[in-house]
């Protein structure tokens, strides 16, 4: 979270007019040809360095004595020259792809930060831990998508995994997650949200598919009739109720001291994208989170990661080995990522991204709800593991 500090008050730049236009143009003028500078010295520097060895090579070949010899000292000496001007201009050649590859993952990772911008420790009572990570090394962009937002309505959740990776997967995240964050504020119920979403990724594909038309000229990466997006959304209400709707996506856990179970069991939605959506769409009643207890959200990429074997991830055992001295969402997030490399050998297939929500509000709930489990409890010194 990026916060600003309210500073003193800025006097005039010195050797800068202060006040009327004349000084405002100055000082643009100024600022503007010290952050022109260093743009063209790079500029210059990669014209030219290829420009110098070439000047190099040309001179030594017409105006070097030895380059006109055909003794084999002369022909080393020759070779010499061109091997040198040729590694010259590999080096940078290299150095340029490195400086723009850095500058594209830059960009990609503010990118990311922005559309999954970090959440934040505690939300109303809550608290939340983050994190994803991708299988693709060096990769910082992809179509994994969360958020937690406090409303008027209680906590709503989403959780979700776009098909594919890459940018176009990153651009359909940024359209859900968009229509996410306002539309939980206007909707009194999880039903509206989840059309207003659907609605959003629709209105999506069909820009996507008239950019990438044929007649534009550009060719499409991948099929638009081809995407869709798996998504959970969970609403949690003031005194703990819990209400999912579930779009293809893998069920959260419910995690107590007792270990992790399956928050539900109905048969999901379809995912948005490929169908529309029933007329009727009634939220799930999955109980009660008491205070203590916690809920683990993941894409499928946790539960589909194979050892070498073909084996899959004991994502439930792993999670019940996580809760054993109690439900601490970040080390819940640790311990079921060390089982990940573990099992897959650090090779994983898919990205992953886990969110773990814990309720710390006070107050006694009420006991013997649906999809609670008895035995949880509040932990008596909360810190800040978000």
């Amino acid at each position: 979270m990026i916060r600003i500090k309210a500073g003193p008050p800025r006097g005039p730049r010195p050797g800068v007019a202060s006040g009327g236009r004349l000084g405002t143009a100055v000082a643009r003028g100024v600022g503007h040809r010290v952050r022109r500078g260093p743009r063209r010295l790079g500029r210059a520097f990669s014209v030219g360095l290829p420009t110098v060895w070439g000047a190099t090579v040309v001179t030594y070949r017409l105006a070097c004595p030895l380059a006109q010899q055909q003794a084999l000292g002369a022909r080393i000496a020759g070779s010499a020259v061109f091997l040198a001007a040729g590694a010259g201009l590999l080096l940078h050649v290299r150095h340029l792809y490195l400086r723009e590859l850095r500058q594209a993952r830059k960009v990609a990772g503010a990118a990311q930060s922005a559309l999954l911008r970090p959440l934040p420790p505690w939300v109303d009572g809550l608290r939340v831990a983050a994190a994803q990570v991708s299988a693709d090394r060096g990769a910082t962009v992809g179509g994994d998508l969360y958020e937690v937002i406090a409303t008027e309505h209680g906590v709503r959740i989403v959780m979700g995994d776009v098909r594919g990776h890459g940018l176009a997967a990153l651009a359909t995240a940024a359209a859900v997650l968009g229509s996410f964050r306002e539309a939980v504020h206007d909707e009194p119920e999880l039903a509206p949200v989840l059309r207003r979403l659907d609605r959003a990724l629709a209105r999506h594909l069909r820009e996507r598919a008239r950019a990438e038309h044929p007649s534009s000229g550009r060719d499409p990466q991948s099929p638009v009739a081809e995407e869709f997006v798996t998504l959970l959304l969970l609403e949690i209400g003031r005194e703990g109720e819990l209400r999912v709707l579930n779009c293809g996506h893998p069920w959260p856990y419910l995690l107590d001291r007792g270990g992790a179970e399956p928050l539900g069991s109905a048969e999901p939605l379809p995912p948005l994208g490929p169908f529309p959506l029933p007329e009727e769409l009634p939220a799930v009643d999955c109980g009660r989170l008491e205070p203590g207890q916690a809920l683990f959200l993941h894409t499928d990429g946790a539960e589909d990661a194979r050892d070498p074997q073909g084996r899959f991830f004991p994502l439930a055992a792993a999670l019940t080995e996580a809760v054993r001295d109690g439900v601490v969402p970040q080390r819940v997030l640790r311990s079921v990522f060390a089982g990940l490399l573990r099992h897959t050998g650090a090779r994983l297939t898919d990205d992953v991204a886990l969110l773990v929500v814990r309720n710390d509000r006070r107050g006694d709930a009420p006991s013997g709800a649906r999809g609670t489990a008895g035995h949880a409890t509040t932990d008596p010194h909360p810190t800040n593991h978000g």
